[in-house]
């Protein structure tokens, strides 16, 4: 497994400094427990509710459900371990647990619906649009492309051997549209929506500003339909986040150009504005440039950070179904963080450098993280072999500000 020999290197073992309590994002009572209800159900109570004694040797943490173990383990520095423990698992029931409740995300411009299981978690579930093999229209604006939801899946998995890790954990899942999401919805404006179509087939198409009309219904076959399955964040009632307009946002107008287009000393002036006139945040930034243009995304208007800790922790990665939708050509534009800056970390050069040598190789490494998704294959082969001319590209800039 080149999988498994990466997460052995050196460089993808740097120790992250101790983590306080003030760096947790959540203290939790020790002594609360959770337990299976005795109705045979597999539904999750909290010992408040059900008195019941933990087997030997058992921690209370032991009995939370593994969606609670991940936020729990949330902090200032990670939003999973390297060596997350918990990661197949999670995955696995992203990818099988019972939904008992299906409802459309509010907000947003493609239709997306909020899931939840039978242990209380939930998910963010993004479907199937479009094929593997086709390539976002040549003449299609940045802002009206469709959401893949195999995007959502490869970004994961890309962002995890970067070694970012700030992306929420992803699988991909294939849904009966019928008994998952139309027979258990309360949500009456997504109910209105469905029917069956000629062809015989279950389709349904939401409310929405783009892409929510019957000419764009999501249709199974004849019910199942394909979709990714992204943990959620805890509720930000619990957890506030604190969202960011990325300096390098994109205009969003068929014909306007955003100021950075235009000025090429504009990191300049970026580097004279909180947050990034200190710390870490811009090098984060550019990070996350980095993520985006070897997936081809031009769709970063915003980030996100847990507001619990201020300007000194890592950027949440949110929204990345706009990705993996061009494998013959790729958008330099993406890149100007990295270039009007000249900055980058050096654990993330050196590592890039590392993931493209042969023994690590980009492509290689996402292929073999993809193999173990239900939905496998997720990417096309055209889309793997971008992502390492891309990574030559990236390599290419720095090399260009190291000689300058």
């Amino acid at each position: 497994s080149k999988l498994a020999a990466l997460f052995e290197h050196p460089l993808y073992n740097i120790p992250i400094p101790e983590v306080t309590e003030t760096d947790k994002l959540f203290v939790v009572n020790p002594m609360e427990k959770f337990s299976l209800r005795n109705s045979g159900s597999d539904e999750w109570v909290s010992s408040s509710k059900a008195e019941t004694l933990l087997p030997t040797g058992k921690t209370a943490y032991d009995t939370y459900p593994t969606w609670l173990k991940f936020h729990v383990g949330i902090n200032r520095y990670e939003l999973y371990p390297r060596q997350d423990p918990l990661m197949p698992t999670l995955l696995r029931d992203l990818a099988t647990q019972r939904i008992v409740s299906s409802v459309q995300k509010s907000g947003g411009t493609q239709l997306k619906l909020i899931m939840t299981f039978a242990n209380y978690g939930q998910a963010l579930f993004k479907p199937m649009k479009q094929t593997r093999d086709q390539e976002t229209p040549i003449d299609f604006f940045y802002f009206s492309d469709f959401e893949r939801h195999n995007a959502e899946i490869a970004a994961f998995h890309l962002d995890r051997i970067l070694d970012f890790r700030r992306i929420p954990p992803v699988s991909g899942r294939l849904v009966n549209i019928t008994k998952e999401i139309r027979d258990i919805t309360t949500d009456k404006k997504l109910a209105k929506t469905f029917f069956i179509s000629p062809a015989g087939n279950v389709c349904f198409y939401g409310e929405c500003s783009y892409y929510c009309s019957t000419e764009h219904a999501l249709c199974g076959k004849p019910d199942r339909l394909e979709g990714s399955m992204a943990t959620l964040l805890p509720d930000k009632t619990l957890a506030k986040r604190r969202s960011w307009r990325s300096p390098w946002r994109r205009s969003y107008h068929k014909s306007k150009k955003a100021e950075w287009e235009l000025n090429p000393n504009y990191c300049a002036q970026v580097r004279e504005t909180p947050p990034y006139d200190r710390g870490h945040r811009l090098l984060d930034l550019i990070d996350m440039t980095v993520l985006d243009f070897l997936m081809g995304n031009m769709d970063r208007h915003h980030y996100e950070t847990f507001e619990k800790f201020g300007n000194d922790t890592f950027l949440l990665h949110l929204d990345n179904g706009r990705g993996f939708g061009t494998h013959s050509r790729d958008e330099p534009s993406i890149l100007a963080p990295l270039q009007q800056c000249c900055s980058i970390k050096k654990s993330t050069y050196l590592r890039l450098q590392l993931l493209a040598t042969q023994p690590y190789r980009l492509s290689d490494l996402l292929r073999e993280a993809l193999a173990t998704d239900p939905l496998a294959p997720v990417l096309a082969e055209p889309h793997l072999r971008a992502l390492d001319r891309r990574l030559g590209k990236v390599l290419a800039v720095v090399g260009r500000c190291l000689a300058r």
